[in-house]
């Protein structure tokens, strides 16, 4: 069978730093056999969360857009690379929105309890955060790892990697940095590569 890997760039900005880096991880994916495809949030039509809890009486969410569907994308998918640059210490409004908006799927989860994934199905699901930064600190991507935690736990995957490269600023893009991209194309082979051997078990 053939591993899904599903990009989500998470930048307002097309084709920037952290979007080159997702573009690498997934070429990497490619290259192992993976299907590979990629969404860009800023062109997509959502809204972010109304916190109206519908959705704590039906697992459905009363909004009628994008997001729901770029879900069950993310459900069916392998591997889910989530990519967002730093912006003001976190991750950006456009991901930020859009990861509220599963909001639906924890009903189900942990009000209504019709959703649950097993060890086993989160040992055959990866995911990863690839993020860049344009400052050179140690703590810069902190912040955002916890609404990317609570993304990847919600849908069934295993966190298992941040793919991440600081210091934007000083080398003047990715395309400048001595080795992120290549690492994320490496990383994107590796885990396709791990992926099919526990798939095969």
């Amino acid at each position: 069978m053939t591993i899904s890997v599903l990009g989500i760039s998470g930048s307002p900005h097309r084709h920037g730093n952290t979007e080159t880096l997702l573009d690498s991880f997934l070429d990497g994916a490619r290259a192992a056999g993976a299907s590979v495809e990629k969404v860009a949030l800023v062109d997509l039509d959502y809204t972010p969360c109304r916190g109206c809890n519908a959705c704590h009486k039906t697992g459905e969410c009363i909004v009628k857009d994008e997001a729901p569907a770029l879900y069950d994308r993310i459900l069916a998918a392998d591997c889910v690379a989530i990519a967002s640059p730093i912006y003001s210490m976190g991750i950006t409004a456009q991901l930020k929105g859009f990861i509220d908006r599963a909001q639906y799927l924890w009903a189900r989860k942990f009000i209504l309890k019709t959703l649950d994934f097993s060890p086993e199905h989160i040992k055959k699901h990866r995911g990863v955060f690839i993020s860049t930064a344009g400052q050179n600190l140690a703590h810069v991507f902190d912040s955002a790892f916890p609404a990317i935690s609570a993304l990847f736990h919600g849908t069934g995957f295993d966190y298992s990697d941040n793919i991440v490269a600081n210091n934007m600023d000083r080398y003047n893009g990715i395309k400048n940095h001595p080795t992120a991209l290549k690492e994320a194309y490496m990383k994107g082979r590796q885990i396709v590569q791990e992926l099919e051997t526990i798939k095969n078990m």
